[in-house]
This record gives C-alpha cells, structure tokens and sequence, in this order.
C-alpha cells in the first residue's frame, strides 16, 4: 500500500475536502425545495385528498353493501355505512391536513 505516513499531508487533504464539501453543501443549500410551494406538491397533495375521500366512501359502501345483501334487508346498512364512510372521510382529511401545517 502506498499510504503516506505524513500527517501534514492527511490534514491538507482533509481541509481541501472539507472544502470542497462546504462548496458544495452551498450550492444545494441555495437550491428552492421542489416540494416546498411547488405547483407539483399542491396537485400531489390534493390527489391524496381526493384519494382518501373516495376510498374511505367505497369501504363504506362496499360494507353496506356486504351487510345488506348477507342480511337481505333493503339498504338500511348501505345507507347507514355510506354516511360512515364519509365521515371517516372527512376525518382522514381533518388529520391530513392538521399534519401538513408548517
């Protein structure tokens, strides 16, 4: 191996890298976050807004559904669990939205 034993020579190279890493720790410093208050994380959140929505509605009404058709009433059930799975729903986006706050 052709290490060198030189410790003044480890020291030199370790402050050009040190250097060299905060230059480049400054340039992406600087850079704008995509994800901060671009246009592509906004229509991403509100796909997952929707997302939620939609499928806490279909777990509800697949349930109501499930229940009414094993139970063989008239839809009692998938009304009951239609409003349930709005609820819920609203809820996901409730805690979505209090967990995005800045």
């Amino acid at each position: 191996m052709d290490t060198p034993q030189n410790p003044s020579s480890f020291k030199e190279r370790l402050a050009e890298a040190r250097k060299k890493q905060g230059l480049e720790q400054q340039a992406t410093h600087n850079r704008p976050k995509p994800d901060q208050s671009s246009a592509r994380s906004m229509i991403a959140f509100a796909f997952r807004l929707a997302t939620e929505m939609l499928s806490a509605l279909v777990v509800g009404v697949a349930i109501g559904w499930g229940l009414d058709y094993w139970l063989h009433t008239k839809g009692i059930f998938l009304i009951i669990f239609s409003f349930l799975g709005i609820a819920s729903g609203v809820l996901n986006i409730w805690r979505l939205a209090l967990k995005s706050k800045p």
